[in-house]
């Protein structure tokens, strides 16, 4: 979790230079974070997949 943080701040450094128009950009920045919503619903269903499917095996062992 600590590498997605750092890497977003590390996007966001990118695509906000310190001379830029407060518009300009903000196509971008919408995308990025469209992008990480979706990351965190597939990981929360990754999760949620994991825990149900280690449940099911302990059932059968």
């Amino acid at each position: 979790m600590s590498r997605l943080i750092a890497t977003l701040a590390l996007i966001k450094a990118y695509l906000t230079p310190p001379d830029a128009d407060s518009d300009r950009g903000s196509v971008t920045i919408e995308h990025v974070m469209w992008a990480v919503a979706v990351i965190a619903i597939v990981g929360i269903v990754v999760a949620a997949v994991t825990s149900y499917v280690r449940s099911q095996a302990g059932l059968i062992g």
